[in-house]
């Protein structure tokens, strides 16, 4: 199977039924030997284009994973960018917000973390955090001490809907590309996971009472991912919702939709000039004295 980017993209303004969006496709891969091969493939050419992002200094990327427990984000970010410059690479993670965040809109806390240009940054959770968990629990929002809270809840989400897009409009028009994935896991297979944390010592400490008590609201973090990837994919900041419930496939569809995104920018090395390349040989010619 050849990985096609669009296959996975969240058309702009198309209506999401997370249900018709497979949570397992056939595998890339054939054997594991034949994964490992494929995704040191995409780590090397990633490595190759992260280099060409600093040093042509144009662009930054903003990669996005959003899912529910245990869909794999933590992984799919350790292996895919496991080739990347440390130095050219941040990643982030975004938890519940400290009482001086929750004084602030609730873009700021984010938007101190943007990577700049010539780098790559990942956000592990992230801004979406406040159209979604925010969603499932209102009391959340309740909490936020924000003015004017209206009975009518869609006017808050359409609003914020707003200016996640205007935020990802004007960051695109100043060079940040975003990549938005959505780890697309069934709750059967989120199901073995939590039981595989619980079996095996050294994986118990991912696992709380909080994990279990939030699969309660699967039906209704599903419908909070579906207006919300319906209202904030678009053509500059897309979403691909990535089946999860093989973690190899997972990793090997992420590297490539990464990778696929970074060409087209067609990067390449800052071209020398006649005067640069002049000075270059003297210099050259006393090194070699």
């Amino acid at each position: 199977m050849h990985v096609k980017s669009s296959d996975f993209r969240v058309r702009e303004g198309a209506q999401v039924n997370l249900r018709e969006w497979p949570t397992r496709v056939d595998p890339v891969y054939g054997t594991n030997e034949e994964y490992q091969v494929l995704l040191r493939k995409h780590v090397n050419d990633l490595s190759a284009q992260q280099e060409l992002l600093y040093a042509s200094d144009r662009y930054a990327i903003l990669l996005i994973f959003q899912a529910m427990d245990a869909a794999g984000k933590d992984g799919a970010i350790r292996h895919v960018m496991s080739g990347v410059n440390p130095q050219g690479c941040q990643v982030f993670s975004f938890k519940h917000p400290s009482a001086t965040e929750l004084k602030h809109d609730f873009l700021w806390r984010t938007t101190r973390d943007l990577p700049e240009r010539g780098r790559i940054g990942i956000f592990n959770r992230s801004y979406y955090e406040e159209v979604l968990i925010a969603r499932v629990h209102p009391e959340i929002l309740r909490g936020e001490g924000l003015p004017n809270i209206s009975a009518d809840e869609k006017t808050i989400w359409r609003d914020r809907y707003r200016s996640i897009r205007d935020l990802e409009r004007h960051l695109d028009c100043n060079g940040t590309r975003i990549i938005k994935f959505f780890l697309h896991l069934s709750k059967e297979e989120q199901r073995k996971r939590f039981i595989d944390r619980i079996d095996k010592p050294e994986k118990n400490w991912k696992f709380s009472l909080a994990d279990i008590e939030e699969r309660k609201f699967w039906k209704h973090y599903m419908r909070a991912y579906e207006k919300c990837l319906r209202a904030t994919s678009t053509k500059h900041a897309p979403w691909y919702v990535v089946p999860a419930d093989d973690k190899l496939n997972t990793r090997l569809i992420v590297s490539r939709i990464l990778l696929d995104t970074v060409e087209a920018l067609e990067l390449s090395y800052p071209r020398t000039n006649a005067s640069r390349r002049r000075e270059l040989l003297e210099l050259r010619k006393k090194l070699a004295k």
